[in-house]
């Protein structure tokens, strides 16, 4: 799990040795014979169960957010906000499940997970305000058919993924998400700073996060084996028990709501179609797919597994998944999760099966409310403090790629310096595309997206027309 190491190295390190005791038995399918792609390597059923709840703990707050604001938009009560974080969690643990151990045309068979979508919430609690939660899961549905048509084509865009331009929206995607953990840290808490509101961490808050922090980087020197792999995980742990005492941690929802529900199909009625909203989504569904398809593409960089076309349309058909079986459980549009993208490059663990068993308790948290409140108590700071590492862990990936990439050719440098400006807009200014239309803003606010439609449309114009190819270290 250190970044020091070659990429022959860490590539190897996917498989487990003999010599690693805790690995003794890992390494191979089921059946025995030599896994054929990292992604395929069998762990036994006690490192899947922590290694999936490690991305289950990592994933959560995020899933469960959209739910919690469209929601609050919409004015439910507590037992419709229930029915909303369950259904996202069912809707989450089916993609999931679709995308890591689904067949070769629904799913890339890659370490992916799949949960709500933060792309559309904005147009979502507008459609919602207007015309209730029908027509939000109207919109949905539709969005997720149209999105289905356009997997094809989007899966024909992994040729204009050369590692110039991977390694730069890889990196854009680790930076993008240092603004989530940040919030975590704030959680919530703001203060006047030269006359403007801003968003501050309370003393408190901030000494948990970096407690929490400092129990991740110490794990991750001193334990060996299964232990070291599974340092955030201990870090979560550590970080909520040192919160206990302080009254950090509230157990007082647990209790709260049923202990088992078999979904709540339609609960909020059936979906309604409207035009206006159909049309919104469709729009936002292009910028999801955009996205899904990085995060594909980057899981490909960190596992050292070959993805093509198909492999992308496939994923992609997993994602969109979430949009279509989504409404029928009062969820919301889904798409790959980049915070895990983190974990695997921390880890070094890049086993479908993993995150196939991620999957697996997403599903059981979606039936057991009690479950999914109890894992919400876990204090935001906490995962903040864990996600600095992991989100950063997504950036020195993308860095490493981009060491792949022969910077004597100055439009190289050109490329990435042009595209990771545009990426980081949004983070420097949330609000510079605000006067933009609804279109351009919709777009160009997601970091990950115009780094990404920069660095295609400036490798395309640099080393594709003419027929230039971008040069690669040897």
């Amino acid at each position: 799990m250190r970044f020091s190491k070659s990429a022959k190295d860490d590539s190897a390190a996917t498989i487990a040795t003999a010599n690693d005791p805790e690995h003794s038995t890992t390494g191979l399918p089921a059946d025995g014979s030599p896994p054929t792609r990292p992604e395929d390597q069998w762990l036994p059923p006690k490192l899947l169960l922590l290694y999936g709840l490690q991305h289950i703990l990592t994933m959560y707050a995020g899933a469960v957010a959209p739910a919690l604001v469209l929601g609050a938009a919409a004015g439910v009560d507590a037992a419709g906000m229930g029915v909303l974080i369950s259904g996202a969690l069912l809707a989450s643990g089916v993609a999931t499940l679709l995308q890591s151990l689904g067949h070769r045309r629904i799913g890339a068979q890659m370490p992916i997970v799949v949960a709500a979508s933060f792309v559309p919430v904005g147009a979502m609690t507008g459609i919602a305000g207007d015309h209730g939660l029908p027509a939000v899961f109207g919109a949905s549905l539709a969005g997720g058919l149209f999105a289905l048509c356009l997997t094809p084509f989007f899966g024909q865009l992994v040729r204009f993924f050369p590692p110039v331009v991977t390694g730069t929206i890889i990196t854009v995607i680790g930076l993008s998400l240092m603004p989530v953990a940040v919030g975590w840290i704030t959680n919530g808490h703001t203060a006047v700073v030269d006359g403007a509101e801003t968003s501050v961490p309370t003393l408190g808050d901030l000494g948990l996060a970096a407690a929490t922090l400092g129990c991740v980087l110490l794990f991750s020197r001193v334990l060996p084996g299964l232990l070291g792999r599974i340092a955030v995980l201990l870090g979560l742990a550590a970080g909520t028990l040192i919160a206990l005492p302080f009254g950090k941690v509230d157990f007082g929802a647990v209790a709260e709501g049923p202990v088992f529900a078999l979904g709540s199909p339609f609960y909020f009625g059936f979906p309604e179609f409207r035009v206006a909203a159909v049309l919104t989504m469709c729009v936002i569904m292009l910028v999801v797919l955009t996205e899904g398809a990085s995060h594909i593409i980057a899981v490909g960089e960190i596992t050292g597994s070959r993805v093509d076309a198909a492999r992308i349309s496939a994923g992609l058909r997993a994602d969109v998944s979430a949009s279509l079986v989504g409404p029928i459980f009062n969820a919301t549009p889904g798409s790959s999760f980049a915070q895990n993208i983190g974990l695997l490059a921390l880890t070094g663990v890049r086993s479908r099966y993993v995150v196939g068993t991620g999957a697996g308790l997403l599903i059981v948290l979606g039936l057991f409310p009690v479950l999914g409140r109890a894992v919400a108590a876990i204090p935001m700071p906490v995962l903040g403090g864990a996600g600095l590492v992991l989100f950063g862990s997504v950036a020195a990936s993308g860095i490493r790629t981009l060491g792949r990439v022969d910077f004597s050719d100055n439009l190289n440098l050109i490329l990435v310096a042009t595209s990771l400006g545009f990426g980081l807009i949004p983070l420097a200014a949330p609000g510079f595309y605000e006067g933009f239309p609804d279109t351009i803003e919709l777009v160009l606010h997601s970091g990950i997206v115009a780094a990404a439609v920069s660095a295609i449309l400036l490798n395309l114009c640099f080393h594709i027309i003419g027929g230039r190819r971008p040069s690669i270290r040897r």
